[in-house]
């Protein structure tokens, strides 16, 4: 993984983006010594939401399998409940 300051990434931007692409580097941008974003290969992007979205199913399994969940609620009740 490159490490580059948030300035130096922008003057240098489109050679980043060529070494993300081609090469799989993985650029971390720091600003005043502080991580702020980074750059990764799209193939990473996609691996990191299929976690996600595997994440969120495994969570909504488990809140579908608690009973506390089995009572429908309106959807105005809903709404009040969370002050909407």
């Amino acid at each position: 993984m490159v490490k580059i300051e948030a300035t130096k990434a922008r003057s240098e931007f489109s050679e980043l983006l060529s070494s993300v692409k081609y090469g799989s580097t993985r650029v971390l941008i720091e600003r005043r010594g502080k991580d702020m974003a980074a750059l990764v290969p799209v193939e990473d992007l996609r691996l990191l939401e299929l976690l996600e979205d595997e994440l969120d199913l495994e969570a909504a399994r488990k809140a579908l399998a608690d009973p506390k969940n089995k009572v429908r609620l309106p959807l105005a009740a809903v709404k009040k409940r969370l002050g909407l």
